[in-house]
């Protein structure tokens, strides 16, 4: 990661679902959903992978655009992470 402190990701759940998140620590996040630590929507789905993420200077952006992208349908969602 750059200079950007604020992160939004997206997961791929093992069973085929995705998950979208907003972290200033990806690696330390990532590690927590894949070990039942993270998000209660993660903890029954690990391993998971990330398949996306951007960076932004200000949570705000972040925080916006992690709504944007839950508001997106799966196959919206698989098109932005190239899942398709």
């Amino acid at each position: 990661m750059a200079d950007a402190d604020h992160v939004v990701y997206v997961l791929e759940c093992a069973d085929g679902s995705l998950y979208t998140g907003y972290t200033t620590d990806l690696e330390r996040r990532v590690a927590e959903h894949d070990a039942g630590e993270g998000a209660k929507y993660t903890r029954g789905r690990t391993p998971v992978e990330l398949c996306y993420e951007e960076e932004y200077d200000s949570k705000s952006a972040a925080m916006s655009r992690e709504y944007e992208i839950k508001q997106l349908t799966r196959g919206q969602k698989e098109e932005l992470v190239g899942l398709e």
